[in-house]
């Protein structure tokens, strides 16, 4: 059996417990009813300085108190709360590496369907070592499952029950040999992967949906889309995209926490480019990894370093 790659202890409301014997209750509206809300924010070893830079932090915490509101969750702890209780568990943890905090907001107790509370929180540290299709590339197919509406399940709140969506996609998209899949909107037009934001490369423009049509507001898509600007001077367009706009593209890549910057060589089995990385996509991706260490003049405030 492969090791777990959660560590053994967590913050519960802000308290440092045993992973083990502490969880959510099978009668809480959170497990019976998908009623949890949470982020994942990537905490980055830095080997010179060792310490984790734990990346937008406030812009992530911002976000969680945005999809409660929209879930109709009991006002959350102060923002400060939050960030006393990950810096505490990092630091009872002391990990040397690259980690993903996952912070998780819950409707606890034994209410109803319509509990708007008691609030729990809990955070957990999931080691994430980068993946090699970072830099190898991975192709994509578009699934036949379409993505959730606005009227729907709020794509833009980030949701457990959301993720449903993306699992069935993410299923079809294995079983038909992807390595990722690609949903489309109600109304036919690109929106995202399961798990990231898609872009792609066009005469020389980045070009990716809107967040209006049916996506997460990625806040490593902000991040991708500021660097594109204002580092390499790259034009962006947010914009529709039909289905077979993306078999024409010169590059394409997503991005998200987890995928970083990832390349798509292929969508519907239709070879981008040359079929490797494209230099667009591998200039973008270089100028992240420097930003996510805090190595880019004028975003240093990007990155909430944590010592041991």
């Amino acid at each position: 059996m492969a090791a777990s790659p959660n560590f053994p202890l967590l913050c519960l409301n802000g308290q440092i417990v045993d992973a083990a014997t502490h969880g959510v209750s099978y009668l809480s509206p959170a497990f019976r009813y998908a009623a949890t809300a949470f982020e994942g924010i990537k905490a980055y070893w830095n080997a010179d300085t060792e310490e984790l830079l734990l990346f937008r932090l406030e812009e992530h915490l911002a976000r969680l108190v945005e999809s409660c509101r929209i879930m109709y969750f009991d006002p959350l702890p102060a923002a400060d709360v939050f960030i006393a209780g990950i810096k505490a568990l990092i630091k009872k943890l002391s990990p040397r590496e690259t980690c993903h905090v996952r912070l998780y907001c819950y409707i606890d107790g034994d209410g109803s369907m319509w509990a708007t509370g008691p609030v729990s929180w809990l955070v957990t540290l999931i080691r994430t070592p980068r993946k090699d299709a970072i830099q190898t590339g991975i192709h994509c197919g578009i699934s036949s499952w379409r993505r959730i509406s606005d009227d729907v399940m709020p794509p833009r709140a980030k949701v457990a029950a959301n993720y449903n969506n993306g699992r069935l996609a993410s299923i079809q998209g294995r079983l038909d040999g992807y390595d990722n899949i690609i949903l489309l909107t109600q109304q036919g037009h690109v929106s995202e992967t399961p798990g990231s934001c898609f872009l792609m490369v066009s005469k020389g423009r980045i070009i990716t949906p809107t967040t209006t049509d049916s996506i997460l507001e990625s806040i490593t898509r902000d991040t991708v889309l500021q660097l594109a600007r204002e580092e390499l001077g790259l034009r962006v367009v947010e914009r529709q995209i039909d289905r077979t706009e993306t078999y024409l593209a010169d590059e394409a890549f997503l991005c998200g926490s987890a995928q970083e910057v990832t390349p798509v060589l292929s969508i519907d089995r239709r070879q981008l480019g040359d079929g490797t990385p494209g230099p667009v996509t591998t200039r973008l991706r270089d100028t992240y990894f420097r930003a996510v260490l805090g190595q880019m003049p004028g975003k240093e405030r990007w990155v909430t370093p944590v010592k041991h």
